[in-house]
């Protein structure tokens, strides 16, 4: 991972939210400050707060320094990742860790309003519960399953999502929460935890995000990509097939409505088989039943024959696959196998493909690194008082 040279004290506080730096020395090191000034920002941080020194750490040949670590008052984020039917829902420290989980069912066809004033309920009585509500809050981050406009963070022409189109979802959160607020697309989301979480010695990155839909983040020389917003929205990707499908987005044949969750869900019904949700599908093929293991192979086929042309064009330095049709592994196998077979070689030598190391807590983690690299503007003002 790439060393931040910022020199403001909202680097400092990252450097040791994240693990990176765990003494003063170290943060000379890695800011590129001199050590008395890291040493007077350090002394600042702790009176205001947001550092802790205590003990002592690994010694490099000399006197063994004392260990630096975020305080408990430094505060906490609140994440939500929201999905079709359910909301994962965090209270997580500075570096996106969760201190507090837990899972909520929802059906975000309700629309916005009362879907995220539940969300922010929720999430407050989680804290609460846990014990957490005397910390204070430093931002509230929210993974949606559409494309989000990364300048004013609303919902942009959502296909699952009725109602939302437009809805200024980050200044609803923040006439709510007065605080800062993230909102950004799940599986990009996904893509910057499992990066920062798992990957962070790569810089390029593509995460598949196989659930009810279907999403892609990717991380370019480092960075989460977003474009305009739709960067990586692969689910919209016409396909070709012998029987014709309506998407949800009003067009035939995307990707998403014969590969996702929801369209195998609905294909195994069509055969007598109820799904209630993508992992009733991965349970079905666990168990061997016959009809799931064909529709997750013929989906897997499809997904591969999309990934195959994007693999071509970005290289990237690995593929993660993620979500929760991750766990049917004739589906990723699938995948797989098509990405080897018709990339060309120097594509693949040496791409690595694999399921998600970071698991459903992938983009809670990424939340929380995006709202830490927001940070500055609060923790300026937390030194000002």
């Amino acid at each position: 991972m790439r060393n931040n040279r910022d020199d403001g004290p909202a680097a400092l506080v990252r450097l040791v939210a994240t693990g990176q730096a765990e003494s003063r020395a170290e943060l000379a090191r890695l800011s590129g400050l001199a050590a008395s000034s890291v040493s007077l920002r350090v002394e600042q941080l702790i009176e205001a707060g947001l550092f802790a020194e205590e003990g002592a750490g690994a010694s490099r040949g000399g006197r063994r320094p004392r260990r630096l670590r975020l305080a408990r008052a430094a505060g906490v984020f609140l994440i939500a990742d929201l999905g079709a039917h359910h909301a994962r829902l965090a209270v997580a420290d500075l570096a996106g860790a969760p201190l507090a989980l837990a899972d909520l069912t929802c059906d975000i066809a309700v629309g916005p309003e009362k879907t995220l004033t539940t969300v922010l309920d929720e999430l407050r009585a989680l804290a609460r519960d846990q014990g957490l509500s005397d910390l204070p809050v430093r931002g509230v981050g929210i993974g949606l399953p559409g494309p989000v406009d990364p300048a004013t963070g609303q919902v942009v022409s959502p296909s699952r999502m009725p109602g939302w189109n437009d809805f200024p979802v980050r200044d609803f959160l923040a006439g709510h929460a007065a605080v800062p607020v993230l909102v950004e697309n799940d599986a990009n989301l996904m893509a910057v935890g499992e990066h920062r979480h798992s990957w962070p010695e790569l810089d390029n990155l593509m995460v598949i995000k196989l659930g009810t839909g279907i999403g892609c983040g990717v991380i370019v020389d480092g960075r989460l990509h977003r474009g305009r917003g739709a960067a990586g929205d692969i689910s919209h990707v016409r396909i070709l097939s012998e029987a014709t499908v309506d998407c949800s987005c009003g067009h035939p044949d995307c990707l998403e409505a014969h590969a996702s969750g929801a369209a195998l869900a609905a294909a195994l019904a069509g055969q007598g088989i109820a799904v209630d949700h993508p992992s009733r599908i991965v349970e079905l093929v666990t168990d061997g039943v016959p009809q799931a293991t064909s529709a997750v192979r013929t989906a897997g086929r499809l997904i591969g024959d999309v990934l195959t042309a994007l693999v071509n064009f970005f290289n990237p330095d690995a593929l993660v696959i993620g979500g929760s049709l991750s766990g049917a592994e004739p589906l990723v196998a699938t995948v797989r196998g098509a990405i080897y077979e018709r990339c060309l070689p120097l594509a693949t030598r040496n791409l690595e493909i694999a399921t998600s190391r970071a698991g459903r807590n992938a983009s809670i983690l990424g939340a929380g690194h995006l709202l830490l690299d927001a940070s500055g503007d609060w923790i300026e003002q937390a030194l000002d008082r």
